[in-house]
C-alpha cells in the first residue's frame, strides 16, 4: 500500500498539468513587448490611414529598401506592419536601456514624442515617400503624433511595469 502511494505520487508530479512553468525572463518580456506594440498600433495606423485620418501608411517604412509599386498595395501595407512589429523590437530595448528606471506614463509620453521627432525630422529624408512636416495636413499630424505618444506609453508603461514589478520580488534582471 505504502509503495502504490509512493508511486502514484511519483506518477502525478510527473504530469504536465502538475509542472510549472518558468517565467519569462526580462528580455524575453521586452520582446514580446515590442512585437505586440509594434503590430497592435502598426494596425491602428492602417485603420487610421483607411479611414483618411492620415496620408502616411505602414508600408512608409518599406519605402527605403523596397522598390516597385506591391508596397503601396495591400500585400505592401502587411508586410510594413510585420516591418514595424520587428523594429519595435529595437524601440522596446532602447526604452529599456534609457528609461525603464522611471515607473509613470510621462516617461512613455516623453518617448513617444522622441520618437515621432525622430521619424518625421530626422529620418525624413530616407523615407522618400514622407513630405515634409509643413507639406502634410492638420489631421495626418494630430493622428501621427497620439499614435506615437500612445505607442510610446504602450512601450514604456510596459516595460517599466515588468521592471518594478519584479524588483518587488527580487528578481534582479541587470545581467539578463
Amino acid at each position: 500500500m505504502e509503495k502504490e502511494k509512493q508511486q502514484d505520487s511519483k506518477e502525478n508530479e510527473q504530469l504536465e498539468q502538475n509542472k510549472q512553468e518558468q517565467p519569462l525572463s526580462f528580455t524575453s518580456k521586452i520582446v514580446t513587448i515590442g512585437i505586440a506594440g509594434g503590430l497592435f498600433w502598426g494596425l491602428i495606423g492602417y485603420l487610421t490611414y483607411l479611414f483618411k485620418f492620415t496620408k502616411i501608411p505602414p508600408s512608409l517604412i518599406l519605402s527605403p529598401w523596397a522598390l516597385g509599386e506591391w508596397k503601396n498595395e495591400q500585400l505592401g501595407q502587411w508586410i510594413g506592419i510585420l516591418s514595424i512589429g520587428l523594429v519595435s523590437i529595437l524601440v522596446a530595448f532602447l526604452y529599456k536601456i534609457t528609461l525603464v528606471k522611471i515607473n509613470n506614463m510621462l516617461a512613455g509620453l516623453a518617448y513617444g514624442v522622441v520618437l515621432w521627432i525622430i521619424v518625421f525630422y530626422l529620418l525624413n529624408p530616407m523615407f522618400i515617400d514622407l513630405p515634409t512636416i509643413t507639406k502634410l495636413d492638420r489631421n495626418t499630424v494630430i493622428t501621427t503624433i497620439c499614435l506615437y505618444l500612445l505607442y510610446g506609453v504602450f512601450i514604456g508603461y510596459s516595460i517599466s511595469f515588468e521592471y518594478h514589478e519584479n524588483q518587488q520580488k527580487g528578481t534582479s534582471y541587470s545581467n539578463k
